[in-house]
């Protein structure tokens, strides 16, 4: 949490103010996560605070909130291209990165849990940066780094905005963003020494080295190809909705007979089904031999 903070002061997200008549103040949490390896190792112990966007207004606390997101299509897409080319994937995770994003409206939020000035309780603080939690949060950081890689010589596509392109005479630096994840490749290495150079005079991050983790798939490097693989994610949802002590047993689906309801079995909770449902859906990324049988168990 003293990290945490730190950051706050790092980048001068807010200063403590008396609250103005007629505004509102939002309230903030502590949010604990650990974050884990492609192997469900956790590796960093992580506390955020948060501000309770729920409670904002729209059109007095926020306008503008949509940024874009990578889609995993897209990451299968240069994957392939990375293969295709023979160069290595890199990562990069932005520290903190929200908080390098700058908001226009007008937003005060409470001090936080456990950490009020004593000197003056009652005052809240004006928030000058995009704190986490806020729903113009995601556009602001998205508008910062981008705007950072544009005057840089990058080049953003028109369908995808999370992908970046940067030419240097016959070679070419792919990068794609994922919020606070950066993956990047080049057919030449020196310009992957140049990006990082790049993003590490702005922002403060951590370098992962080659891509092994990223969205929930497993990435494996080699000279004959890029593999992808799900294994901790199937774990994980095993795991979920306790699967992993129940045998298995291959069963044929008719192919001509459509599915119907069982009047007389027991209802299930619909909302553990379409969970169970969602769950594999996502993991037809990696196993596209699943995608007949999941979605016709989709229908119900």
């Amino acid at each position: 949490m003293q990290d945490e903070l730190l950051q706050f002061k790092l980048q001068k997200v807010w200063r403590l103010v008396d609250l103005p008549k007629g505004k509102n103040a939002i309230r903030t949490k502590w949010v604990y996560r650990n974050k884990k390896d492609e192997r469900g190792i956790v590796v960093r112990n992580k506390a955020r605070l948060v501000a309770q966007g729920y409670t904002q207004e729209k059109g007095i606390d926020y306008d503008e909130i949509f940024g874009p997101f990578a889609r995993i299509e897209a990451i299968r897409l240069f994957l392939a291209y990375a293969s295709l080319m023979g160069f290595i994937v890199h990562q990069i995770d932005v520290k903190s990165a929200f908080l390098y994003g700058t908001i226009e409206e007008e937003v005060y939020v409470c001090q936080p849990p456990g950490f009020e000035d004593s000197r003056f309780p009652n005052k809240v603080y004006k928030v000058e940066k995009a704190l986490y939690g806020l729903h113009q949060a995601p556009r602001a950081w998205y508008e910062t780094l981008s705007t950072y890689l544009l005057e840089n010589g990058f080049r953003r596509r028109i369908i995808d905005k999370t992908l970046f392109i940067k030419k240097d005479k016959g070679d070419i630096l792919l990068v794609h963003v994922y919020v606070d994840d950066i993956i990047f490749g080049s057919t030449k290495k020196s310009l992957c020494t140049e990006f990082e150079e790049l993003i590490h005079k702005k922002f403060q991050m951590s370098s992962m080295g080659e891509l092994t983790f990223f969205l929930g798939l497993q990435v494996m490097q080699k000279d004959d190809g890029i593999f992808i693989s799900q294994d901790k994610y199937v774990a994980d949802i095993l795991n979920k909705f306790d699967f992993s002590s129940v045998k298995t047993t291959s069963t044929l689906i008719e192919t001509n007979k459509a599915l119907l309801k069982d009047e007389e079995a027991v209802d299930v909770d619909v909302h553990l089904y379409r969970s169970m449902i969602g769950s594999l859906m996502y993991l037809t990324t990696s196993t596209p031999d699943i995608m007949f049988v999941v979605f016709a168990c989709a229908r119900f």
